[in-house]
């Protein structure tokens, strides 16, 4: 849904915050009776109240992604988190959050260039999940590393290009 022309999506209830990453001016938010009003410098944007829930219900939806693998899951949440768990199990034990995916990045950074799960070594990550967050980089695509061994559970990083 397109609210406000140029500018893009506007909605009430969207963080400020939010809205300023992308225009890069000051923004402010206001309820004026039935409508809804978003004004950045130079722009002021009115949509009824019905459609900025609708389009705030759109962009929950949008900044919640599920992806499914064959061993794991990666969902992004809209609080900004990012959760690793197991494909089909339902309790706790069976998933980690972290802060945000640029968290699980930089966990990924840090092992070498061969590692198993007793080289996951992060707080509260133990047995299980150390071999769930191996199975997880070597799913999904951002992760160029591929699993060599499934007894120890073993994965290699590929050499980046340009010799790296």
């Amino acid at each position: 849904m397109m609210i406000g022309g140029e500018f893009g999506v506007v909605c009430h209830g969207v963080l400020t915050l939010l809205i300023e990453k992308f225009s890069g001016d000051e923004v402010s938010v206001r309820s004026d009776g039935d409508r809804v009003v978003v004004s950045l410098p130079g722009r002021t944007h009115t949509v009824s109240r019905d459609a900025a829930a609708a389009l705030r219900a759109e962009l929950g939806e949008a900044l919640t992604e599920r992806c499914e693998y064959v061993h794991t899951v990666g969902t992004h949440r809209a609080d900004g988190s990012y959760v690793v768990s197991r494909r089909g199990a339902d309790s706790s034990g069976h998933r980690k959050v972290f802060d945000g995916f640029a968290e699980l990045r930089e966990q990924y950074a840090t092992l070498p260039a061969t590692f198993t799960a007793a080289d996951v070594d992060m707080p509260g990550v133990t047995g299980g999940r150390r071999h769930l967050l191996v199975r997880h980089v070597v799913e999904h695509p951002v992760f160029d590393c591929t699993l060599t061994a499934r007894q120890p559970l073993t994965a290699e990083k590929r050499p980046s290009e340009g010799g790296g």
